[in-house]
């Protein structure tokens, strides 16, 4: 299908519909013909200065009135992409640029026609630098060369200086050096911040690296690049945990970040008067007093406290009883009975590896699951393709839906419908074992449980199949105690264990950031994750509840599109850069 409208192109509609939307947000006038009744229009900092889905009149004329001051010009279709018809649906894609007093904007725009009008119907705006501190990359990279004089300093001797904090405080302390931390770094790096991480493990990618064995990432790779240096292309499509781990250190020193490694926190102060911060570290046995500005936590989302279950008779196993952060794959456990309690991610991973161990393994499900293949996830011609595609602009388009427009939520329904079509046979063989799946919150899977739950579903990678033949066992239910040499289910099923792993998730990462900052810095955050009245993350690469305290995390590909607005946030208040606030 080739939409036309009074012959004109969709690039010609596109054009014109961009023209009029800078005039609108330039005067005040005309939404009724440039955006749709329905519209739904999300912000990523560019005109409200946080993370905002809006919806309705009231909002969006809101939103209108308070950009009439933003000096929006500039406009252009971003040559990043052209304009595009949705495949299956009456509309245009957009992607733009603009300029304001603010700063550097790209947006995405999906038009719809009715009455013969091309109106918005979703648009995304998002920040994407600051005028007049751009990032340090492509013309604007440095030039390398020394510098001159009697006495010049060069690079090996700048970068063990700037390691060492010495010369000055960093601007930004990052707890934890993970594939999160990392990439807010390297954000901060090209905008010029000085930035220190400081993380417990010996090197940079062991909290990979000391993981079980057969662990794989259950994201491909054209989805998991990192900010300014894309994977090879002849990487695999799942990354091994430790092929993972080395990528993060070879990042690190690529990306030229400060990190401390075999370092911990063990007191941190926040000046309210100053806001500044004092935290001290212990850097492998020498302790350290550091005075940084921000202060973020990029320890996991999930947290880095063990929800461990109380059994009744725990005190009477016999057995070897752990949580699933303490597994590691070890070739002893071959012939052993083990029991996995959790049929998330982790539980599926760890049966998986224990039954290539050798061991006999049983998975106990507590609840229903999520469960889909990488192959109806990641098999088809179009997501294959995705790699071909620019990161930022499908990053950009990713980001330009509202997650409560029915419209979007009707969509994800429709999808989780194909993928649950598409894995037909191993689903109807898991159920036939007793396992019990469903399609998520409302019908919408994966996307949906990620983002409120961070689990209760399972991406396969192999665990799967193993229980549809019957090589791993399942049994439901709930838990009644525990005996000397068995798990005891409430039907009374005895299952006979020698070791029983609990896959059973974390506390939060506000519980980490008790521990390690206080209670007076936890307190004051609000809820971390799941989903707010607009459809944004609580907490999350935003305002935390505590002045210049923030938490970062997600997969790689949130890391990535979501690490970009903190650092932006961050810059901003270290230069003095007030962003917009709504006030709603």
């Amino acid at each position: 299908m080739t939409i036309r409208v009074d012959d004109r192109t969709v690039t010609e509609v596109a054009q014109q519909w961009l023209s009029g939307f800078a005039d609108l947000l330039r005067t005040g006038d005309g939404a009724e013909v440039f955006l749709h009744p329905d519209l739904w229009w999300r912000d990523l900092l560019a005109f409200s200065g946080d993370l905002r889905s809006l919806h309705g009149a009231t909002q969006v004329d809101a939103l209108i009135r308070s950009v009439v001051d933003h000096q929006v010009r500039g406009e252009v279709l971003d040559p990043a992409a052209s304009p595009t018809e949705v495949p299956g649906r009456e509309m245009i894609q957009v992607l733009f640029r603009f300029d304001t007093r603010l700063g550097h904007v790209r947006g995405v725009a999906k038009l719809v026609c009715d009455d013969e009008r091309w109106r918005a119907r979703n648009i995304l705006t998002a920040l994407d630098s600051l005028a007049g501190h751009e990032p340090a990359i492509g013309a604007r990279r440095p030039d390398g060369m020394s510098a001159a004089g009697e006495d010049p300093e060069f690079w090996a001797a700048r970068r063990a200086r700037e390691l060492d904090c010495r010369d000055r405080d960093p601007d930004v302390l990052v707890i934890g050096a993970g594939h999160s931390g990392l990439a807010l770094a390297a954000e901060l790096g090209a905008l010029g911040v000085r930035t220190l991480l400081v993380d417990r493990t010996e090197r940079v990618g062991d909290n990979w690296r000391c993981r079980y064995d057969s662990l794989v990432l259950h994201d491909p790779v054209w989805s998991n690049h990192l900010p300014l240096m894309p994977f090879p292309p002849n990487w695999p499509i799942f990354t091994p945990k430790d092929k993972m781990g080395d990528w993060l250190d070879i990042y690190s020193r690529a990306m030229e970040l400060d990190v401390w490694n075999s370092t911990r926190v063990t007191a941190a102060s926040f000046d309210p008067a100053e806001r500044r911060w004092t935290v001290v570290v212990n850097r492998d046995g020498t302790p350290r007093t550091l005075r940084p500005w921000h202060v973020v936590l990029a320890t996991g989302l999930s947290g880095t406290e063990p929800k461990m279950p109380a059994f009744e008779g725990a005190d009477r196993f016999a057995g070897e009883l752990l949580h699933s952060s303490g597994y590691r794959t070890e070739s002893a456990r071959h012939g052993t009975r083990t029991v996995v309690i959790g049929t998330g991610n982790s539980g599926h991973d760890i049966a998986q590896d224990l039954h290539a161990s050798g061991a006999h393994v049983t998975l106990v499900q507590r609840g229903p699951t999520h469960v889909v293949s990488t192959t109806a996830l990641y098999g088809g011609d179009d997501i294959r393709n995705a790699e071909h595609r620019q990161t930022d602009v499908a990053d950009l388009i990713s980001a330009s839906s509202a997650r409560r427009d029915p419209q979007y939520q009707e969509g994800l329904r429709a999808w989780v419908r194909m993928l649950a079509e598409a894995d037909r046979e191993l689903l109807d063989r898991l159920t036939a074992r007793g396992f019990v799946h469903d399609a998520g919150p409302d019908g919408t899977g994966v996307a949906t449980l990620f983002l409120t739950r961070n689990g209760g579903y399972y991406i396969d990678v192999g665990a799967a199949p193993l229980i549809a033949d019957g090589r791993i066992g399942v049994v439901t239910g709930s838990i009644e105690r525990l005996d000397a040499d068995a798990l005891v289910m409430a039907d009374g099923t005895h299952v006979a264990a020698d070791t029983i792993i609990c896959a059973t998730g974390f506390r939060g990462i506000l519980d980490t950031a008790r521990r390690i900052l206080g209670d007076a810095v936890a307190d004051a955050c609000g809820p971390v994750w799941d989903l707010d009245d607009e459809g944004e993350l609580r907490s999350v690469w935003r305002r935390s509840g505590h002045d210049r305290f923030w938490i970062h995390g997600g997969n790689l590909a949130l890391v990535r599109t979501y690490g970009r607005y903190l650092a932006l946030q961050i810059k901003a208040d270290l230069e003095g850069i007030e962003l917009p606030a709504l006030g709603w």
